[in-house]
């Protein structure tokens, strides 16, 4: 597949079927995710990789809106940072996460991302924090966003050529 049609056919997913992903297939996404262009090559960024059904649910949990689909999904891969170490963590996280849905998508497998960063619970508590919890990750380490990873269970269509903003796009001067 080209990677242009790879582009186009890449949408979020957030129903998945129980179909247990491969473990090969685990590995050419994490590698996806590896081998990610970073600031200075640091390299920063950390992966879980979790496919615990009771913490898949914990983690559906550790936002008011918007993750409750994590608890179904088969895998999730969680990206982290740690931003005292790496003040382009944000950057260097964004890139592998999209790396390695493009590779899951080219796989077959549906993805969504899951935001983190800056989101949390009603009562004040961060995603951060029940993340933290969950997964026993250090506090220094911040969580970007968690992958939600399976075979898709929905049909999404191709992304529209016709709707491309194309006036969002400036050539030499705003």
């Amino acid at each position: 597949m080209e990677f242009k049609d790879l582009v186009q056919l890449r949408r979020s997913h957030r129903k998945f079927t129980a179909e247990e992903i491969d473990a090969e297939d685990v590995k050419l996404i994490l590698r996806a995710g590896l081998m990610a262009p970073t600031s200075k090559s640091l390299r920063a960024w950390q992966f879980v990789v979790v496919d615990d059904k009771t913490d898949l649910e914990k983690l559906s949990d550790a936002k008011d809106m918007g993750a409750q689909f994590l608890k179904d999904a088969p895998l999730a891969i969680v990206v982290l940072g740690n931003p005292v170490q790496n003040d382009c963590w944000i950057e260097d996280g964004a890139i592998a996460a999209i790396s390695m849905q493009y590779q899951a998508e080219a796989l077959g497998l549906g993805s969504c991302w899951v935001q983190m960063r800056g989101r949390g619970l009603s009562d004040g508590t961060t995603a951060d924090t029940v993340i933290q919890g969950v997964l026993d990750i250090p506090e220094d380490y911040s969580c970007l966003c968690v992958l939600a990873i399976g075979h898709k269970a929905d049909e999404r269509k191709p992304q529209n050529e016709d709707k491309l903003k194309w006036e969002n796009v400036h050539l030499n001067k705003f």
